[in-house]
């Protein structure tokens, strides 16, 4: 717990529940999306620049995630007046990279109390005393903290990688596998490491054809053709 009453919840814990109203009603949170993951992000503020152009690639990509048993969800510290007529003047005025007319669907959290903002470690003092820092939570469907990214005020997130590292623990958790550095979807994954000598030396004489042996704590498969169109 900080000075300022935040707390940051920790990968593996269960996310902190609350109730909200959004630019699509309220919610109950993560009740409402029980059986799927869920990118949690804030914003500093409306009507700034990156988070504009954040909002519309987040935007584009939503049927991605959607295909992935995946919601969106944002929040800034700001009304839901403020978010509503943010999100027309996008849909109206704004385009980047190719897409423009974008209407933002996944709900954006009202939080002008900052109630939500302090039960997530969203504010950072030395960062801004009243804007919520650009953090991105993964939650998955049994509500527990998978994933913690946080970005400064200043540059934007990298949303292809936030959808990567979904794949990755999707995979991981499908598999019982581990994904090595740069990882994408079809390429190997790495073996968990035995626990025992005896179980060592078996890994490094395996006869395998589907493991690639480096060592007996390093080896490697690839999946089947289900996992890699994930």
């Amino acid at each position: 717990m900080t000075e300022s009453g935040n707390h940051l919840p920790l990968i593996g814990e269960a996310a902190p529940h609350f109730e909200a109203e959004t630019t699509q009603g309220r919610i109950k949170f993560p009740d409402d999306y029980s059986g799927k993951w869920v990118i949690f992000f804030s914003h500093p503020a409306d009507f700034t620049p990156v988070c504009t152009t954040e909002f519309i690639t987040f935007a584009s990509m939503q049927e991605e995630f959607k295909k992935l048993n995946c919601e969106l969800l944002g929040l800034s510290i700001d009304s839901t007046f403020s978010h509503i007529a943010w999100l027309r003047t996008i849909r109206e005025k704004v385009s980047f990279r190719g897409h423009s007319d974008v209407e933002v669907l996944f709900p954006v959290i009202s939080d002008l109390k900052m109630d939500v903002a302090h039960a997530y470690g969203m504010l950072q003092p030395a960062a801004s005393t009243t804007q919520a820092v650009r953090a991105v939570f993964v939650i998955d469907p049994e509500g527990k903290v998978r994933a913690i990214l946080y970005y400064p005020l200043s540059n934007g997130r990298n949303f292809q990688e936030i959808k990567r590292l979904l794949v990755a623990m999707q995979t991981s958790d499908k598999y019982g596998v581990a994904t090595p550095a740069d990882w994408q979807p079809g390429e190997e994954v790495i073996v968990p490491p035995p626990g025992s000598c005896g179980a060592a030396k078996e890994r490094v004489g395996s006869k395998d054809p589907s493991l690639r042996v480096v060592d007996w704590f390093l080896s490697f498969k690839t999946l089947g053709a289900s996992s890699k169109s994930r």
